[in-house]
């Protein structure tokens, strides 16, 4: 795994927020259940392939719902470290979040970490096709003006690896369980933000 380490010297990170920047607390067969979605379906997906006016009421209770979690995120362990770390390194901090542009600012600043990004580098579940679609990645290293070959992305679930691997970045896994069940899809895998900072290069 040592070996893959080099890849941390890419200069332009795009984060996954809820359960890799913050402690997860979507509940999100809870969240199903109170949008009327069966166990396993997509969210997002399944909201937008309802008819107009439903689609739109649905979006509207989820917004609300993933608005109150915002406000009572918790920051995960290390997060402000990590971002303290890379930022005078001239790293480039990018999110990308199956929430919304609006909720997840509403996160990083009850986090106190909306300094440390651009609004313009967060890319929301409307902003652009949903993960595990590349193309929240592509919006990015567009704004960037970068390719592939410079960037990474950071994340606790499948759908962040597997956007990863679709944009053909470098992959980060975090899962303080040290459970690692996708291992296939990661280049680096870690328990916590902290252990992340330990292994940066130089």
């Amino acid at each position: 795994m040592s070996d893959n380490y080099h890849l941390l010297k890419r200069k332009y990170w795009i984060f996954d927020l809820d359960g890799t920047l913050t402690v997860a607390v979507h509940d999100f067969n809870a969240i199903r259940k109170e949008l009327g979605i069966p166990e396993g379906q997509p969210i997002i997906k399944t909201l937008d392939s309802l008819p107009g006016e439903e689609s739109r009421v649905q979006k509207k209770k989820l917004q609300d719902i993933e608005e109150k979690l915002a406000q009572n995120a918790s920051p995960a362990p290390g997060v402000k470290r990590l971002l303290e770390t890379l930022l005078p390194r001239n790293y480039y901090l990018g999110i990308l979040t199956l929430n919304s542009r609006e909720n997840a600012w509403i996160t990083l600043e009850a986090l106190d970490l909306a300094k440390y990004f651009s609004k313009e580098s967060v890319i929301g579940r409307w902003c652009a096709e949903p993960k595990p679609s590349p193309k929240g990645i592509n919006k990015l290293l567009n704004y960037w003006n970068v390719s592939a070959g410079d960037a990474l992305i950071v994340g606790d679930y499948l759908y962040d690896l597997q956007v990863g691997r679709a944009a053909e970045i470098a992959t980060v896994h975090v899962d303080p369980s040290a459970t690692f069940s996708w291992p296939e899809l990661a280049d680096i895998s870690v328990c916590s933000l902290n252990e992340l900072t330990d292994i940066l290069p130089g």
